[in-house]
């Protein structure tokens, strides 16, 4: 059935050789073959309502005289409008038969079936205006034509008349003045963005510095607790970068560290190590 109505929407179209459409004589309706399309699909006219017996002597008549010229498109024709009444009419019968919900495979093909022809009849109209506002369109942009003139010669060598206002020493001067002024690089420098450095400062001390600092502390003694350490230094930032100096010289086996118990005292001690290590941490 989805075959059929891949076909069908395109039975509007049925027209000769010359362009003339297919037109139908009825009793309730008169006009081209797709107003009675989109009449249907619009519900503005009751497909029982419609002869289609009628509907298919007059096509008959319409594309008998395709047959003596071109066989193809009348056949091609021939089919479409097959299809496209054949739906009609399937869709005639299920209007005419008593309603009930659909229970069959073929009830619901034939609803689905309905309602597919009415979306692509809707579609139709919609290329349908489509084009025709597009052929509107060609139509104006037709009547437009460029102006295709080329400027007189009394008009391409005209100038405008000069006005001297000042005498030759004030033009020198202002020439002067606009030429002295005029600096490519200064106003290079001017444009660029300056950037501030007052943000930045020299670091007050090192990881290696304080490093050296620790090595030494520990020349004396065996081991010191790290807030002893830590009292020297004066800022929270020399304490922070002790504190990873420590974390380094551990990570390097040349300290070891002991905290009995979690939060307590933190107790530095040398650990055993070559001299030359030693004078290698020293610096």
């Amino acid at each position: 059935m989805s075959a059929h109505l891949d076909a069908a929407v395109m039975a509007p179209q049925a027209t000769g050789e010359s362009g003339v459409e297919f037109t139908l004589h009825l009793g309730n309706f008169e006009g081209p073959f797709d107003l009675l399309l989109h009449l249907i699909s619009r519900r503005k006219l009751d497909v029982t309502d419609v002869a289609l017996s009628q509907v298919t002597d007059e096509f008959l008549t319409f594309i008998q005289p395709l047959y003596t010229t071109v066989s193809t498109q009348a056949l091609d024709i021939a089919s479409q409008f097959t299809v496209t009444a054949a739906t009609l009419l399937d869709i005639k019968v299920a209007r005419l038969l008593p309603s009930k919900e659909p229970e069959t495979a073929s009830e619901f093909a034939a609803l689905e079936a309905r309602d597919l022809l009415f979306a692509r009849l809707l579609q139709y109209r919609a290329y349908k205006e489509v084009a025709d506002i597009l052929d509107q369109r060609m139509g104006a942009e037709a009547e437009r034509f460029a102006r295709d003139v080329v400027l007189e010669e009394r008009f391409a060598r005209a100038l405008p008349e000069l006005v001297f206002d000042i005498t030759p020493q004030e033009f020198a001067s202002v020439a002067h003045r606009a030429l002295a002024s005029h600096d490519p690089l200064a106003e290079l420098a001017e444009s660029q963005p300056v950037v501030d450095t007052e943000h930045l400062r020299e670091p007050l001390t090192t990881i290696a510095r304080e490093e050296e600092n620790i090595v030494r502390a520990l020349e004396n003694q065996q081991s010191l607790p790290f807030e002893e350490l830590a009292k020297e230094s004066s800022e929270l930032e020399i304490a922070v970068v002790r504190f990873l100096a420590l974390l380094e010289l551990y990570r390097n086996r040349v300290v070891e560290l002991d905290q009995d118990k979690p939060l307590g005292e933190i107790l530095v001690r040398r650990a055993p190590m070559p001299q030359d290590a030693v004078e290698e941490v020293r610096g």
